[in-house]
């Protein structure tokens, strides 16, 4: 593509070299050229293009080259070394390194890890992606092989606590048992709490257990090396406090010299947490290599001047550049995206206003919207960076400083799909090869087709680059014509035409962008209507306008370089060198009557300065060795916080007020109580690591000065586009050709070279002194606006099912419950809800009929529909107080009011409109402990439902809007076999949870408010008859192929059945399930209320119809359901269910698919586990194996079908309770066999530092998890009790009991079965 050259009145002094930014995309590398003159220039071209060059930023540079060298066109020729003599600085962003980690083309790599935790990175959090996926499919993981290596180091805080000087001196003294790697099933563990106490780099003690043997370690690796491997990441236990292990192995890496890189973990990122900084040293392993593979081969396309006379540097995740030989893997997840980040944050934020003639200070944060080829970024900026610490991508989580930026799978390449009733925009994408149908290279239909038949892109204004010979313009026919044949194919696009076809496309498109935009704001507290949109990325513009109005804003920038932003933010950006190092320190000390913080009391004050001075000065010097001048590094330092017993912890960065006492803390707070809506009192505040970012600010553009309005400019012509109303005759204007202070209403088309601007209907652009627009956008005409638009109308209008309408009000609802579960998860407090995720959130109509459940635990997924029906019933009949608005329901009683089992708490609140219910919004959620017969309230031999804790059938939790605290609290504590042991807590969640809803609630009336009440009420119901036709024509396709009736049986290890048949009717796609033949109640806790059923059966029927449809009542309106009284699935309402709602769920499931024959058993299991004393308590479910199926084996050490949790990280379990985890890994072989094998469960090795009390509530330990079509079945589980002196004691499916100082708890978790016969 030609370049543009700009003059630009505020462009920075020429200094006689040319300065190229370049952003090297996935579709397009977009370059901007400071030329010797101080001019600007700009150019795009294809990243891709292997007919005409090798690399496309070595080419954008060679071009702009030859075109601007001031000798003379012609001394840079394409196959020539360019000519570096005049080049001054090269700033580069690129996708090299997330490529290849989406692609997985890094360097093959070995993992080095701790002992016991080989197979700990595939497990990682043990949740899988989508929980509808039967196949579970997961990324893969980077490395190739793995080497285990013995040895151990463990806190000593724990062990050490109440024992005396000398004991411990006697445990230094004592020699450390001998590595036994001969038998791994009973591996000799070092033992607990023997080794010389070492201060660590937090300043804690920490015990050396066992130390690695050089000799075993080379043998190791030199294996690797004969496979071929030279890349090695090295990641142990704790080494993020207590390094030398990691050290240890690196120099022998070394000094073995076949092996070029090698990433040790703490040195890649210090921070606790093994898994993602596991990950993080990984990603740094196996994409350092392919960094340096490509960088040598762009400096091949330069002469020798390059690395010695040119400044070469890389923008980092962090939005700070790096230079070249700096740049790691790990860091440049984000490269591209965040030169972005900076371009919007230097030109698009505003401090100031003019309002009335005067200048007031006001400043608008902005949310950056970059919208590419093949996905969409997007981000917020309020005065800094913002960023965080963990983030995942691919599969794998980076732990490093990235910028904020959260990314949807739509961008102009995203793929058009008709399925189901509605329009699917992504997250397939058509890349750059072959692109779009309009690209002419036999590509997909999407995004950008639509643009080009609306006339919203211009083939005559864009280059003719298209095309086996790259001289055609972009194929508008070629993209009619595939349109029309999709409208031809599909009865959603019946009666529309091509271009009604192709705008449903782009409002679904704008709709699945909006929906992160909300989430980055409203999720966070903040009020979208109060930012400024910066729009950018080749296609953004196209977009802007309309997205705008959808969220509310008014205000929209777009650059004059939006089309090449990240490449302009390139030439702006910090040059940034950040210092982190781990902490375990107390900052603020809460007084005794959580009134506040001991303002006298800083314990960390001694340490705090020196070391983040130290930091500090490291940092600086880095950037001195660069060449910056001392003086003009700025140094900005961090404390990472939390509260005490919480995970949540924030980067706060020094306050300008350091004169007050605690100031961190005052900041902490504040910052705390935005995010999560509360504060903690009573608790201390701790320090968890030092940091420190020093960096030399790059260029800042000075704000526009304010111009007076000139009027419109001449048009360059008119064309035909497509807008809401229809076709158009709209101008266009060359945007080049634009003057400060004119104005164009819309509806207008501005074209560019490198982008296009549609101006919607009622939008104004206004010119400023530097060339940008300033667009004004008209609000959305609310609900009341259009009734009076409407005055004098006397018949109601029927509302039709749109398609479109329909694709956008399904992302609306979903999004909805999605921010309510993101609200409950920044609100709650405990574990469970806020780390484990624990909870469900979801939509229902007036009656009680879910609209939308976002897809968070799939056991509860059809259950809160009964809660919700009750409640209405119970509080509506006669003599009953009735609803009123400002009430809130809860409930959790399983047989009587819809619940789950006791510890699943529901939450109800109506949502009223002029006196009337419209709808309801709920929450539910595990809460750790509601009292019962065993702490955390999952007994494993509880018989009936008083053991287990308080029950609740209705209680207003909230009346005429005040919370009734004394009320609940009688209920949780006063129950006959001991209330709550965390009423704290519980509290707490249960305000989270009103929280959660009212957020809901909030949400829901902006809906009715933009659209109308009819329109909303009427599409809750079309989203239910859309899920219902999609459940029925995946029942009519089985009948058609494996006949109209199917059943299946199942046992539980007790023997008791679980039996099913399932008639359907071909005609209508109605079925009935059936459940005689189930086996009666027990004595026992495996009994399920109907809900249970109802949950897994709607779980099942969403997974088997394979496709994203709208989770809703709908998917059991087709279903009839038959389930004996008094059976294990229907019992009585004194009976216990605890086990029934974690484990009996997941049988139902195995048998509803048995039936289907969609695959083969999974584990069948939660493996629930429990253990505490009078101090703490703790909850974890552990995966398992997933079934295997007709196209695919089963993932292993995974939660399935109706669970997906997350487990507690290693090292955060260890420094937060009194245990060792010894091992956690595979169970190889447990998968069963066939022509697709089942995934293997998980062994999983729990040892106590003191005697403790704890509790197995499991399944699947007597009879397999079946194998289907001939596959042989998973192994069964099992738990053990091993003793002192190495004796393994089966201790059953279920046991609570006490385990004592060196003795270790092992669960191995069932595997899935096979599919099908091994030929």
């Amino acid at each position: 593509m030609t370049s543009t050259s700009t003059d630009d009145a505020a462009q920075r002094q020429g200094d006689g070299k040319f300065h190229f930014a370049i952003d090297r995309g996935g579709t397009f590398t977009d370059v901007h050229c400071t030329l010797p003159d101080g001019r600007e220039v700009v150019s795009k071209l294809l990243s891709v293009d292997p007919s005409n060059y090798d690399d496309a930023p070595t080419e954008g540079i060679r071009r702009l080259l030859d075109e601007h060298d001031p000798t003379g066109k012609g001394r840079h020729p394409r196959g020539k070394a360019v000519d570096t003599s005049s080049i001054g600085s090269i700033r580069m962003g690129t996708t090299v390194a997330t490529n290849a980690l989406l692609e997985r083309e890094g360097e093959r790599m070995g993992l080095v890890i701790t002992k016991g935790f080989g197979d700990l990175l595939r497990i990682g959090d043990q949740t899988r992606a989508d929980i509808f996926d039967l196949t579970c499919k997961a990324p893969e993981v980077l490395y190739e092989d793995v080497v285990e290596v013995d040895e151990r180091v463990m806190l000593a805080e724990f062990f050490d606590e109440n024992k005396s000087e000398e004991e411990i001196a006697t445990l230094e003294e004592k020699q450390p048992a001998k590595s036994n790697s001969d038998d791994d099933r009973w591996p000799k563990w070092p033992e607990a709490g023997v080794g010389k106490r070492v201060v660590g780099v937090t300043g804690e003690k920490v015990i050396s257990l066992r130390r690695p043997d050089a000799d075993a370690i080379r043998a190791s690796l030199q294996k690797l090396a004969d496979k071929g491997i030279q890349s090695l990441a090295v990641v142990f236990l704790h080494s993020y406090v207590y390094p030398e292990h990691e050290k240890l192995v690196g120099d022998i890496a070394r000094s073995m010299g076949c092996f070029s890189e090698i990433s040790l973990s703490h040195e890649v990122m210090s921070m606790v947490k093994l898994v993602p900084r596991g990950h993080t040293a990984c990603a740094a392993a196996y994409l350092t290599p392919e960094i340096t593979e490509y960088l040598a081969g762009f400096t091949k396309g330069f002469d020798d001047g390059l690395m010695t006379n040119v400044q070469l540097d890389f923008m980092k995740s962090d939005g700070g550049l790096t230079p070249v030989n700096d740049f790691g893997g790990h860091q440049a997840i984000l490269s591209g995206p965040a030169g972005g980040v900076v371009g919007y944050a230097k030109t698009s934020y505003r401090t100031t206003l003019h309002e009335g003639g005067n200048v007031v200070n006001k400043p608008i944060p902005v949310i950056g919207f970059d919208m590419g080829g093949t996905s969409t970024d997007v981000s917020r900026y309020d005065g800094t960076l913002e960023h965080v610490f963990e983030t995942t991508t691919a599969g794998v989580s980076i732990q490093a400083p990235q910028l904020d930026i959260h990314t949807v799978a739509a961008g102009g390449g995203s793929r058009l799909f008709l399925q189901n009733g509605l329009f699917v925009v992504g997250p397939e994408s058509s890349k750059a090869h072959p692109g779009p149908v309009c690209y002419r290279k036999n590509g997909y239909l999407s995004v950008t087709d639509a643009n080009v038949v609306l006339g919203r892109v211009i083939p005559d204004h864009f280059p003719n680059i298209f095309g086996p010979n790259e001289d055609e313009p972009l194929d508008l026919e070629g993209a009619r014509a595939a349109f029309r044949t999709l409208a031809e194919k599909n009865e959603e696009a019946k009666g529309r035409t091509i271009e009604e076809l192709a705008y449903g496309f782009v409002q679904v498109a704008n709709e699945a962008m909006c929906r992160p935009i909300r989430n980055l704001t409203q999720m966070r507290g903040f009020d979208i209507t109060k930012h400024a949109l910066a729009c950018f990325g080749g296609a953004g513009p196209q977009h802007a306008c309309a997205m705008a109005r959808a969220l509310g804003i008014t205000k929209v920038y777009v650059h004059r370089y939006g089309g090449i932003l990240s490449a302009y933010g390139l030439s702006m950006a910090d040059a940034v060198v950040e210092e982190q190092e781990p902490a375990k320190e107390v900052y603020a000390v809460a007084k005794d009557d959580a009134s506040g913080f001991e303002e006298d009391r800083d314990p960390s004050a001694s340490t705090r300065e020196v070391r983040l001075q130290q930091l500090a000065e490291k940092a600086r010097s880095s950037l001195a060795e660069q060449g910056y001048p001392e003086e003009s590094v700025v140094i900005e330092k961090y404390l990472n916080m939390r509260y005490q017993g919480t995970d949540n912890a924030i980067m706060i960065k020094e306050s300008k007020d350091m004169e007050i006492k605690l100031p961190y803390a005052k900041t902490f707070v504040e910052q705390y109580h935005r995010e999560f809506g509360f504060e903690l009192e009573g608790r201390d505040i701790l320090i968890d690591d030092f940091r420190v970012r020093a960096f030399v600010p790059g260029a800042t553009p000075k704000p526009p000065p304010t111009v007076p309005p000139i009027g419109p400019p001449p048009p360059t012509g008119s064309i035909q586009a497509y807008f809401e109303k229809g076709w158009e005759t709209v101008s266009t204007y060359n945007f080049d050709d634009l003057k400060p202070g004119q104005q164009i209403d819309g509806p207008a088309i501005l074209v560019q070279s490198i982008s296009t601007i549609v101006l919607e209907i009622d939008c104004t652009a206004l010119v400023t002194a530097d060339g940008d627009l300033d667009i004004t956008v008209a609000p959305k005409k609310n609900e009341d606006d259009a009734k009076s638009d409407r005055v004098g109308e006397e018949e109601k209008v029927e509302i039709k099912e749109d398609p479109v309408q329909l694709s956008i009000y399904a992302h609306r609802f979903m999004g909805i419950a999605e921010q309510m579960g993101r609200t409950l998860a920044r609100t709650a407090i405990s574990v469970n809800i806020k780390e484990r995720l624990d909870f469900s959130c979801a939509l229902f109509t007036s009656d009680g009929g879910l609209v939308a459940n976002a897809p968070h635990i799939p056991v509860h997924l059809g259950a809160m529909q009964s809660a919700v029906k009750f409640q209405v019933e119970y509080w509506n009949s006669e003599g009953r107080e009735g609803i009123s608005e400002g009430d809130v329901f809860v409930s959790n009683h399983p047989q009587l009011a819809g619940g789950s089992h006791l510890p699943d708490i529901t939450v109800i609140t109506p949502v009223f409109h002029e006196g009337n219910i419209l709808f309801f919004v709920a929450s539910r959620g595990h809460h750790s402990d509601i009292g019962g017969i065993s702490p955390g309230s999952m007994p494993p031999h509880s018989t009936n439902l008083e053991e287990e804790g308080a029950r609740i059938v209705a209680f207003k939790l909230v009346k005429d809007g005040k919370f009734q605290e004394a009320g609940i609290t009688d209920i949780l504590v006063n129950q006959e076999h001991g209330g709550t042991r965390n009423l704290k807590d519980n509290l707490s969640d249960l305000r989270a949870q009103v929280a959660a809803n009212n957020s809901g609630i909030r949400l829901l009336q902006s809906l009715v408010n933009e659209n109308g009440l009819e329109n909303v009420e009427a599409y809750m119901h079309f989203i239910q008859q859309n899920a219902e036709m999609a459940v029925r024509n995946m029942l009519k396709s089985f009948a058609s192929t494996h006949g109209v009736q199917a059943g299946a049986i199942d046992y539980l290890d007790d023997g008791s059945p679980i039996e099913l048949t399932i008639d359907i009717d071909p005609n209508t796609g109605n079925a009935c399930f059936n459940f005689e033949g189930t086996g009666p109640q027990m004595l026992g806790n495996l009994n399920a209320p109907p809900a249970v059923t109802y949950s897994a059966v709607i779980y099942s029927l969403r997974s088997l119809v394979g496709q994203d449809i709208p989770l809703n009542q709908g998917c059991l309106a087709p279903i009839e359901f038959k389930i004996p009284p008094f059976s294990l699935l229907n019992p009585s309402d004194d009976v216990g269910v605890v086990g029934g709602n974690v484990l009996t769920s997941q049988r139902v499931v195995d048998v509803v698919l048995k039936a289907f024959k969609a695959c083969a058993a999974s584990q069948g299991c939660m493996n629930n586990l429990t253990f505490g004393d009078e101090k703490f308590g703790y909850y974890e479910t552990i995966a398992g194996g997933a079934g295997a199926g007709p196209t695919w084996d089963g993932r292993s050490g995974v939660h399935t079908h109706c669970t997906n949790t997350r487990i507690t990280d290693p090292e955060i379990l260890e420094r937060r309770y009194p245990v060792l985890l010894r091992r956690f890994g595979l169970r190889a072989g447990s998968g069963g066999a066939g022509m697709h094998k089942g995934g293997d469960g998980v062994i999983r090795e729990i040892e106590p530092l003191r005697p403790l009390t704890m509790s197995i509530l499991s399944e699947r330990r007597s009879l397999c998890p079946y194998g289907l079509e001939g596959g042989e079945p998973g192994k069964t589980g099992r738990n053990l009790l091993m003793r002192k002196g190495g004796v393994a004691l089966n201790i059953g499916a279920k046991r609570s009991g006490s385990i004592n100082v060196g003795e270790s708890l092992v669960i191995e978790t069932p595997g899935g079965g096979g599919y099908g016969v091994i030929v």
